[in-house]
């Protein structure tokens, strides 16, 4: 009798255009692994939790709207989930199901490709979930986040948690860092023209990184590359904090290079349908 294949999962809603499937099953298929990955669209995290009971699913991923709701409900949360406010990966032991966060090693192991963030300066548009992530990450490996936002209630209530500078959008062009990053969605598909930032300050930061991925090219990045900005797109991102993920659920490293490839691949082929310049 064949070996019934390992399964994971992602959680949240809507979960169709998502690129986890694609990159997370290429990922197994390379590593030899009987695994098959699956998105479910589910309304909370009560129902979460039950499917991954139910299906005997060992690891999902979990993404809007649950990252925050679901924390009451789950068995044990890590330090570093606990400090962001907010899981993206749970996994099953022994009856229980914990959960951890693997966006801020996504995001630091992709600015590490390029530079090293200890003493470095950074500039962080919004205050949600994602810009909690980034922020944890800068401080822990020696960088220095000032936080910018529309909202100063939680762009304020950021800055305090990390002990770092708050300071109003408006302001934005008023100060230089070495790197400027965008965790808000303005410029996602199908709202590309989008800018978060006027083009005109872009020449006061060094680097410039957007979260967003789709498209893959941003309007922000492109005005930040006419500015003579080094550009870090948001796949990089996505790519390694799946690996990271990889590597909780199995204990086996992950072929990275072809995750980023195959998203990388269809990111593309979706943006040739759409017509994008």
């Amino acid at each position: 009798m064949p070996e019934k294949p390992r399964l994971f999962a992602l959680f949240g809603n809507p979960v169709g255009h998502s690129l986890s499937p694609l990159i997370h099953n290429a990922a197994y298929e390379a590593m030899n692994l009987s695994a098959q990955y699956i998105a479910l669209a589910v309304p909370d995290g009560k129902t979460a939790l039950h499917r991954m009971r139910e299906m005997g699913i060992e690891g999902a991923s979990v993404t809007i709207p649950l990252k925050t709701a679901i924390m009451a409900q789950l068995d044990e949360i890590d330090d570093n989930s606990h400090a962001i406010g907010a899981v993206n990966t749970l996994w099953a032991r022994e009856g229980r199901i914990l959960g951890g966060n693997t966006d801020w090693a996504g995001f630091t192991r992709s600015l590490k490709e390029h530079f090293d963030l200890r003493g470095k300066t950074f500039a962080i548009l919004g205050s949600g979930g994602a810009a909690r992530a980034a922020v944890f990450g800068i401080r822990r490996e020696g960088g220095y986040p000032t936080v910018f936002s529309r909202n100063p209630e939680t762009g304020i209530a950021l800055a305090q948690d990390f002990h770092c500078p708050y300071r109003p959008l408006s302001d934005l062009e008023k100060v230089e860092a070495h790197c400027l990053v965008n965790t808000t969605p303005v410029g996602m598909s199908p709202n590309a023209a989008g800018i978060p930032v006027p083009p005109a300050i872009l020449s006061r930061f060094a680097w410039v990184m957007d979260l967003v991925y789709n498209p893959l090219r941003t309007r922000l990045l492109r005005e930040a590359e006419e500015a003579g900005c080094g550009v870090i797109t948001g796949l990089p991102m996505l790519v390694h904090q799946g690996a990271e993920q990889v590597r909780v659920w199995t204990g086996k490293e992950p072929p990275v290079g072809l995750m980023h490839r195959v998203a990388e691949e269809e990111l593309l082929r979706r943006s040739a349908d759409r017509g994008d310049s």
